[in-house]
C-alpha cells in the first residue's frame, strides 16, 4: 500500500493512525502541501485525486479518497482489530462522532480555507485564528458531552479503540497547534493522553514523520 499526504494533514495522520492500528505494511509518498511546491495542484497529483486533496491511499490497482472512505476500506478487508463496533446502532454512534469531527469541524478549518480567508478576502492572522477557535469549540463543547456519555474515559466511545478515536486525536493535534484553549476539555484531553501513548497513534504523529525534520 502506498500513502500520499503530508505530515500535517489531519486526515492523512487519521490513516497513517488506522494502517498502523491494523499492522499493515505501507508506503509513504510525499505531497508537499506547502508554496510554492503545493503539490496537491500538480497535473501529476490531479491525474490521482482531480479533487486535489490528500490523503490518496493506492492498494494494488485501486486508488481510493477521502480519508473515513479509506479507513472503512481498510476496516472491511482488514477486519482485526476493528474499528466499527459489530451492532448497528454502536457502529451509527461511532459514525456520528466520526463524522462530527471530519465533516463538521475539520472543513471549516481545512487549510484551504484559512488560506481563502486571509486571501482573497484579506483578514489578519488574528482573525484566522478566532475563527479557528470558534468551530473547535463549538464542536469540541457537544464532543466532551457525547465522550462523557459514550465512552470510558480512554476512549471515545466504548472501552476499545474505534474510528470516533481515529478522528479525534489529529483534530486534538490541530487545536493544540492553533493554541485553541483546550481546558474546557478534559474528558477529550484524558482520551488523547491515554491514545497518543499507544503505539499506533504515537508511530502516526506528524512530530515523528521523516519529513517533519525539514519543516
Amino acid at each position: 500500500m502506498k500513502l500520499y499526504g503530508y505530515f500535517r494533514s489531519s486526515a492523512t495522520y487519521r490513516v497513517r493512525i488506522a494502517l498502523n492500528f491494523k499492522g499493515l505494511a505501507w508506503e509513504r509518498a510525499l505531497v508537499d502541501l506547502r508554496p510554492p511546491a503545493s503539490m496537491q495542484h500538480s497535473s501529476q497529483f490531479r491525474a490521482l485525486n482531480p479533487h486535489e486533496l490528500i490523503p490518496v491511499l493506492e492498494d494494488g490497482p485501486h486508488v481510493l479518497t477521502q480519508s473515513l472512505a479509506i479507513i472503512e476500506y481498510l476496516d472491511e478487508t482488514h477486519p482485526q482489530p476493528p474499528l466499527l463496533p459489530s451492532t448497528p446502532v454502536p457502529r451509527a454512534q461511532v459514525r456520528a462522532l466520526a463524522l462530527a469531527i471530519a465533516c463538521d469541524i475539520h472543513p471549516l478549518n481545512n487549510s484551504r480555507v484559512l488560506e481563502y480567508l486571509r486571501a482573497p478576502l484579506g483578514h489578519d492572522q488574528a482573525t484566522v485564528h478566532a475563527w479557528y477557535a470558534e468551530w473547535i469549540a463549538r464542536g469540541f463543547r457537544a464532543l466532551e458531552q457525547d465522550a462523557r456519555r459514550l465512552g470510558d474515559g480512554r476512549h471515545t466511545f466504548g472501552t476499545s479503540v474505534t474510528l470516533a478515536d481515529v478522528c479525534l486525536v489529529p483534530q486534538l493535534y490541530n487545536a493544540r497547534r492553533y493554541r485553541c484553549d483546550l481546558t474546557p476539555y478534559p474528558t477529550l484531553n484524558a482520551i488523547g493522553a491515554h491514545l497518543e501513548s499507544r503505539p499506533a497513534f504515537a508511530h502516526a504523529a506528524p512530530q515523528v514523520q521523516p519529513e517533519a525534520a525539514t519543516a
